[in-house]
């Protein structure tokens, strides 16, 4: 590889552990896009996946005891239930309809929430409600790698503070995403070149994931809170153009 690519490859690693390590969630919103200037789709997705559950794992030592984990077991559950269905609707479904569905919504979730200055706290459907967010969830993981942002967004509509919430983004994140990973390196769609990829990008994500686990420790419920609004708002966006843009 080029200079220039080892050096997009080690920026990307670093703008998405750091967001990881902040927000528990978001290694693809910043690093897919900095990725696919120098690497194809079928390297860059998997590199995602693999970033994602180093830049996770890393961080869980230092938050594990601020989980709260009976929250985090629905989301989990129906998560798991869901990721093989999404990975199978692959082949027949028009992942460009769910990307564009997906960003209209959390474009016009992410604004109402952060518009509403009233705290919410909604208990609806209480942990089957949970367990349905988690499969709806795991679809979309399974079928176009975007399993956080409903869950993510209803963390926030039931008012959980910021450890609830990061508990719920990280854990379920990762399982999902790990369960991805697993799912696709049995089909043979990760080709050898991803680990050398991966063990390029290690480095970046570790030391992303560690800066933005240290800037989490430091903000308040609120500021957490619109950190998170932000990078779902700017999910919604980038998945809204992806899917206008490419037809």
């Amino acid at each position: 590889m080029e200079t220039s690519t080892y050096a997009l490859l080690l920026f990307g690693a670093l703008a998405g552990g750091f967001v990881s390590g902040l927000a528990g969630f978001g290694t693809a919103l910043m690093a897919l896009g900095i990725w696919l200037y120098v690497l194809p789709p079928s390297l860059a997705v998997p590199l995602v996946l693999i970033c994602s559950v180093i830049a996770q794992t890393s961080t869980l030592p230092s938050m594990w005891k601020s989980f709260d984990l009976s929250l985090v077991w629905p989301f989990l559950i129906g998560g798991l239930i869901g990721v093989p269905l999404g990975t199978m609707m692959v082949a027949s479904a028009d992942p460009k309809v769910f990307k564009l569905s997906v960003g209209v919504l959390l474009l016009i979730f992410s604004s109402a929430l952060y518009l509403n200055k009233r705290p919410l706290a909604i208990k609806f459907g209480g942990r089957i409600a949970d367990g349905a967010i988690g499969f709806a969830g795991g679809i979309l993981g399974g079928l176009a790698g975007l399993s956080g942002p409903l869950p993510i967004l209803w963390a926030n509509i039931r008012g959980w503070n910021k450890h609830e919430r990061r508990g719920i983004f990280q854990l379920f994140n990762f399982t999902v995403l790990a369960t991805a990973l697993a799912l696709q390196t049995a089909s043979g769609l990760v080709e050898l070149k991803v680990v050398w990829l991966a063990l390029v990008a290690f480095p970046g994500t570790l030391i992303g994931a560690w800066a933005g686990a240290r800037v989490y420790h430091a903000l308040s419920d609120k500021h957490f809170g619109d950190v998170v609004l932000g990078l779902l708002f700017l999910s919604g966006l980038g998945l809204v153009w992806n899917s206008v843009g490419t037809h």
